[in-house]
């Protein structure tokens, strides 16, 4: 982004290090031939990471010294290496169980803006002027290379991959594209934001030759940062609507200065962590996804928030500032655009397998989910403290959010209680005839 496609470095997550350099030994010394393919190898992210500091920072679109990671394929190794000949659409059941332990990697290690990151920028490099796959760029598993990670807007991003590395190993069936958009989409919904509706099966490219070139990328400071988004994302096909939404994922993350050039070294919202402390954020809670990124721009009311010249220019361009305002006021129509956009920007240039896309569905088990308005006697919406009644009652008695209960309780409730009803009357007319005569 300018966005998170955007040139400040963001600490992401727990980890620290966003300028990175190889060390000798991450340099496989095994190469099978000097031909072979440049790839990450999850063995040399282990030695990349034991040779820095233990943190993942970066931005959304960085520019920091680039990092270069070399791994030749050798298939006699015990080590874990990246097949530069898979091109396959994922599992749908693996898509599924790799989503629930993405969850779980989340709550442990605060990563929800480098996982934003990592889908974005495989996406981003997308140009709807150029028609072949894979050259026209896009979603397909290319950032996993030696060429592209060394974009200076990728430094950093070895951090990333190298957090969903055991998620990678246990979950083989899973495009490298399909995983980095998961990975994305899961991240924005477990900071709070909308249900983004995600469709997999990208295809991955399969030889580092198949990276876009560096520059496709946005800047953070461009001399006219309104005409410099409208150049980057207009050439994937984005419109002013779709700039100023993906805008607002800036509501996450944060940004150091020594790394990036943006930002202060420390406020009172980033001094704690979580993760490393330090950085400049551009919300209070920013491991929260809301709207405050547009409200806090748009009242100018914390000097310990940082807003970029492409931040800014959300509310001094004309068209722009329609939209920042619309959000700024109305949340929930921050969360519909940002969920449609981020679901378009995912797609972009990808290759399908089955061509229409795999979808699963977000509950542990099927049946229609509860929807405590169904249940109310209005045709008004219930309220929030109503809802949470019913759903506690409804789950008491055996049913779940994602579960439909296996029959009717509500009903057999009422007849029961009709039944009773009846019976008690019944009982309480012979009683008072039998007494009638006092």
């Amino acid at each position: 982004m300018a966005l998170s496609l955007s040139a400040a470095s963001h600490s992401l997550c727990s980890s620290s290090t966003t300028r990175v350099s190889l060390p000798p030994a991450a340099v496989s010394s095994s190469s099978s031939s000097p031909s072979s393919p440049s790839l990450v190898s999850f063995s040399s992210l282990r030695s990349l990471a034991s040779s820095s500091s233990s943190s993942s920072s970066s931005s959304l679109f960085p520019h920091s010294p680039s990092l270069v990671q070399r791994k030749h394929p050798n298939r006699g190794s015990s080590n874990t290496v990246v097949s530069p000949t898979r091109a396959a659409a994922s599992d749908a059941a693996q898509l599924k169980s790799a989503k629930e332990d993405i969850k779980v990697l989340l709550r442990t290690k605060f990563c929800h803006p480098i996982l934003v990151r990592l889908g974005w920028h495989d996406a981003g490099t997308y140009n709807k002027n150029i028609e072949e796959w894979p050259q026209r760029g896009g979603a397909n598993g290319s950032l996993r290379f030696e060429p592209e990670l060394k974009h200076a807007a990728n430094a950093g991003l070895v951090n990333a991959l190298k957090l969903i590395e055991p998620i990678k190993e246990k979950y083989s069936n899973i495009s490298f594209a399909d995983l980095f958009q998961l990975a994305s989409a899961t991240a924005v919904e477990e900071a709070g934001g909308p249900e983004i509706p995600m469709k997999y099966g990208r295809v991955d490219v399969s030889a580092p030759e198949q990276c876009p070139e560096e520059g496709r990328l946005p800047d953070a400071g461009p001399p006219s940062p309104a005409d410099h988004l409208r150049e980057v994302f207009y050439r994937m096909g984005l419109n002013d609507k779709e700039i100023v939404a993906l805008s607002g994922a800036h509501t996450l993350g944060r940004s150091r200065p020594d790394r990036s050039g943006w930002g202060k070294p420390e406020t009172k919202y980033t001094k704690a962590g979580p993760g490393e402390p330090g950085g400049q954020s551009w919300t209070v809670k920013w491991l929260k996804f809301d709207n405050s990124y547009f409200k806090d721009i748009k009242e100018k009311r914390d000097e310990d928030l940082l807003v970029l010249p492409t931040d800014a220019a959300l509310f001094e361009d004309p068209s722009f500032k329609n939209y920042a305002e619309k959000y700024a006021g109305d949340p929930a129509a921050f969360f519909k655009d940002y969920a449609e956009a981020h679901a378009k920007l995912s797609n972009l240039g990808a290759k399908f397998d089955p061509p229409e896309g795999i979808i699963i569905d977000n509950g542990p088990a099927q049946g229609e989910k509860f929807v405590a308005a169904k249940y109310s006697t209005q045709k008004k919406e219930l309220s929030d403290s109503m809802k949470k009644k019913i759903r506690a009652e409804y789950e008491a008695i055996g049913g779940s959010p994602d579960k439909p209960l296996p029959t009717n309780y509500f009903l057999n409730i009422i007849i029961a209680i009709s039944v009773l009803v009846l019976l008690f009357t019944f009982l309480g007319n012979n009683n008072s005839s039998d007494y009638s005569g006092f």
